[in-house]
C-alpha cells in the first residue's frame, strides 16, 4: 500500500513487534472511525498480531470477519472505558491487566478518548512502547499527541498510529461483508423486487434525531420514485420507527431488531442509499460502500462526516444554542472542567434541516 505522508509527521517504527494492543471499546460508529488507522498499522507491521481491546459486541462482530483486527480481548466495564452490558458478569480491571501482561504486547495504542481513564489502562498492559492520545488531565504515554476535541475522528486516529511509524494508507473506512451476513439478511428481507433504500431515524443521543415526520416525508418521496423503503432501528427505537411508518402514509418495511449487526451491514450493502441521522448505522453503511445522506449537527459534522462527496451528502444544522434554554452548546465538549455545567436538555438540534434538502440530496445520489 502507498502511504499518505501529507497527513503529518511519522514517528520511528518500533523494531521486533509481534503483538499490538489497541484500546477502542465503545460503539459502532466509534469503531468504524478507527478502521483506517488499523489498516495503517497492519501495513506498517504486516507480521504482527493486532488485538483490539474492545466490548463483547466487537468480539462477536469481528469473529471470522476479514480485516485488520486479528483478535478481540474484551476489556471489563469501567468508568470512562465502557458501560456494562445487560447480564454481564462483573470483572476486575486489575485481573484483566494482569492477564493482558502475560500476552507480552510490544505496542499498546490508546485510541479511546483523551486518556484520563484510558491511558492508565494502556500503561498497565506492560507493553514495550505505549502511544496515543492525551488530553490535559491525562497521564502521558511514551509517545503521545494532544487530544483536541474538534478534529475529524478518522484523522485523529491516523495521527495517533503515525506516532509508531504507521503512516496513513487510506482515509476511508472500509468493512467486509461476509457470505454469512448476506445469507442472514436474505432470510429476513427476501430478494428485492425493486431497488431498495433504507432510512435509519434513530440515534443514541436524541439531540441528533431529525423529526420522524421528516423521515416519513422522505420515505413517501422515495417510495413514489419506485423504491422499496426499509426503516431500520433497534428495539429501543421502536417508537421512533413506528412514528416514521405512520408519517410516511405509504407502504414501507420496518425492520426493528430483525437483523443482527452483520446482517444489517449486508442489508445496507444491498441498498442504493441510506438516509440517516448521525449514528453508527450511517457510518456502517458508508463503510460497506453504500451512498448516504446524513443529517448532522454542525459540531458532529466537523468530527464525523465523511469528507468525500461522490457518494455521500452530509447535511448540517447550524444550530449552536440549545433550543430550550439558549445555552451555547459548542462549548459542551470533552473534557468538562470543574464548574462547567453542560446543558441538561436533549431536544433535537437538527429539527431545522428542511426535508426538501434531504430529498434533493437523495435523488441526486440515486440519479448519479
Amino acid at each position: 500500500m502507498t502511504s499518505l505522508p501529507v497527513l503529518g509527521p511519522v514517528g520511528g517504527r518500533v523494531p521486533d513487534v509481534e503483538r499490538i494492543a489497541v484500546l477502542r471499546a465503545n460503539a459502532l460508529g466509534d469503531f468504524i472511525f478507527t478502521l483506517p488507522a488499523l489498516e495503517s498499522l497492519r501495513a506498517a507491521y504486516p507480521g504482527a498480531e493486532i488485538v483490539l481491546l474492545g466490548a463483547p459486541w466487537h468480539a462477536a462482530f469481528l469473529r471470522d470477519r476479514p480485516g485488520p483486527v486479528d483478535r478481540v480481548l474484551v476489556v471489563p466495564p469501567a468508568p470512562g472505558i465502557r458501560e456494562p452490558g445487560p447480564d454481564e458478569e462483573p470483572a476486575a480491571m486489575a485481573d484483566f491487566l494482569a492477564a493482558a501482561r502475560r500476552e507480552r504486547f510490544d505496542l499498546a495504542l490508546q485510541l479511546h478518548g483523551g486518556g484520563a481513564n484510558s491511558n492508565p489502562v494502556v500503561g498497565g498492559l506492560g507493553a514495550r512502547v505505549t502511544a496515543g492520545l492525551r488530553a490535559e488531565d491525562a497521564p502521558p504515554l511514551d509517545r503521545w499527541i494532544r487530544y483536541v476535541y474538534y478534529q475529524h475522528e478518522v484523522i485523529r486516529y491516523l495521527e495517533a498510529v503515525a506516532l509508531v511509524g504507521a503512516p496513513a494508507v487510506t482515509i476511508t473506512p472500509a468493512l467486509a461483508v461476509t457470505d454469512a451476513d448476506r445469507a442472514e439478511a436474505r432470510a429476513v428481507l427476501g430478494e428485492p423486487t425493486r431497488p431498495r433504500v433504507a432510512l435509519h431515524p434513530g440515534a443514541t443521543d436524541t439531540r441528533r434525531r431529525w423529526p420522524p415526520e421528516r423521515f416519513g416525508a422522505v420515505a413517501r418521496a422515495l417510495a413514489g420514485d419506485g423504491y422499496e423503503v426499509l426503516v431500520t432501528g433497534t428495539p429501543a427505537e421502536q417508537e421512533t420507527v413506528d412514528a416514521v411508518v405512520a408519517a410516511a402514509g405509504v407502504p414501507v418495511r420496518p425492520q426493528v431488531g430483525t437483523l443482527g449487526l452483520g446482517a444489517l451491514a449486508a442489508c445496507y450493502a444491498g441498498c442504493a442509499l441510506l438516509v440517516s441521522n448521525d449514528s453508527g448505522p450511517l457510518h456502517l453503511a458508508g463503510a460497506v460502500g453504500t451512498p448516504t445522506v446524513g443529517v448532522y449537527w454542525i459540531g458532529n459534522l466537523i468530527n464525523g462526516a465523511t469528507p468525500l462527496r461522490a457518494r455521500h451528502r452530509p447535511i448540517a444544522s447550524w444550530t449552536t444554542n440549545c433550543p430550550v434554554c439558549g445555552v451555547d452548546c459548542t462549548r459542551d465538549i470533552y473534557p468538562h472542567r470543574p464548574g462547567d455545567d453542560p446543558c441538561p436538555h436533549r431536544d433535537s438540534f437538527v429539527a431545522d434541516v428542511p426535508e426538501i434538502e434531504v430529498v434533493e440530496a437523495a435523488r441526486e445520489l440515486l440519479g448519479g
